[in-house]
């Protein structure tokens, strides 16, 4: 879970958590689980995050300042693009690692399926599809 203490009615301290809010009152015993209850006498509260779809490997995500919204304190997130160089390298990186792991059946004792060829050669291939390297399509392993 993830927390916000608020001051006057405004996000003062945002990730906040539980450690930190022991560590704010060292003269208070804390039981093992907080109540909401509890946590709202010291200003602090749960937030909702409103994360929106991102792909791991070519961006990052921000957090805006925590708004009470609805009754509820929620914290919108932004996707960004990381730089196209790091983008590429990233992508290049994990069709390596896609296909690293299937190099053993590539090996001349093995009988390598039409399948697999044809994954081996769409991982090769992901370079040449529009869009890349943020918009990519993963071939599906047989």
């Amino acid at each position: 879970m993830i927390y916000v203490k608020v001051v006057d009615g405004e996000a003062s301290v945002f990730p906040y958590d539980l450690r930190q809010l022991r560590a704010d009152n060292p003269n208070t015993s804390f039981p093992k689980e907080i109540s909401t209850e509890m946590l709202e006498g010291y200003g602090v509260f749960p937030v909702v995050e409103n994360r929106p779809e991102c792909d791991p490997y070519v961006q990052t995500l921000s957090a805006g300042t925590p708004v009470l919204r609805d009754g509820q304190w929620q914290v919108d997130y932004t996707a960004a693009n990381i730089p196209e160089a790091e983008a590429e390298e990233a992508i290049r990186n994990t069709r390596h690692e896609m296909l690293y792991a299937t190099d053993w059946m590539a090996l001349s004792d093995v009988t390598m399926s039409d399948e697999m060829k044809s994954y081996r050669q769409a991982l090769r291939d992901i370079p040449e599809q529009e869009g890349f390297p943020y918009s990519v399509i993963w071939p599906t392993k047989p």
